[in-house]
């Protein structure tokens, strides 16, 4: 299908062959999404409970901490839909992702020769997607509910308890995610290379992703040899 290939994807022979699977502008997203749900993770948990209360050190002391922890969330909103417009044919549903789950013991077991050919992405990475654009979306809405420094009088006080009541727990939900995401990445060994260099070694496209990899070859998206 047209959406497994993307602008910059490609094969380049070599020892050994190389794919690219992310471009500068991506990896560049990617990151920005990254650093900023951290810091507004930490920001957050700072205000959520008096117990990590000291955390709000790391951002200049409690009134601080209140300033840009929406902020953070600005800048988390518009780069990971920046992301989101670069990756999302990529990720849509496929038939294959019914039997990939359906083979969740094999993906854990590492029996990887079990499983279907793949696209670019499997059915825990799309999940991962579209989990993070939802948990987002819900967190820009109801971060907006209750930002009192520029909406304060746009909705009254019970509005703005529920909107709390759902941001805290869409906030614990993405850090989940989050946790999720970075635990897959390093447990399959040459992912984090993706997001580094923009590039995978042309064995871990075979193992993992091996459809996209024969979409690339049967489309003539050869580049250069490196």
């Amino acid at each position: 299908m047209v959406e497994r290939i993307q602008p910059g994807d490609a094969v380049h022979p070599g020892h050994p062959v190389t794919v690219n699977r992310y471009g500068p502008t991506t990896r560049a997203n990617h990151w920005v999404t990254a650093v900023s749900l951290i810091l507004l993770a930490i920001s957050g948990l700072a205000l959520f409970t008096p117990s990590l209360y000291f955390l709000t050190t790391l951002f200049g002391g409690g009134q601080s901490t209140r300033i840009l922890h929406p902020w953070f969330g600005v800048v988390l909103f518009i780069s990971f839909f920046v992301l989101f417009a670069q990756l999302w044919r990529a990720n849509l549903p496929a038939r294959v992702d019914i039997v990939y789950l359906s083979r969740i013991k094999d993906v854990l077991a590492g029996h990887e020769e079990n499983l279907p050919e793949l696209g670019k992405y499997n059915a825990g990475q799309k999940g991962v997607f579209w989990g993070m654009a939802f948990l987002i979306l819900v967190l820009i809405v109801s971060g907006v509910v209750i930002w009192d420094q520029y909406f304060g009088e746009a909705t009254a006080i019970p509005t703005k308890r529920v909107a709390l009541l759902v941001h805290s727990i869409a906030a614990v939900l993405i850090i989940c995610v989050f946790i999720l995401h970075v635990y897959a990445a390093i447990w399959t060994r040459g992912t984090l290379r993706a997001m580094t260099r923009g590039t995978v070694t042309g064995g871990w496209a075979w193992r993992h992703h091996r459809k996209w990899l024969r979409d690339l070859v049967g489309q003539r998206k050869i580049g250069p040899a490196e």
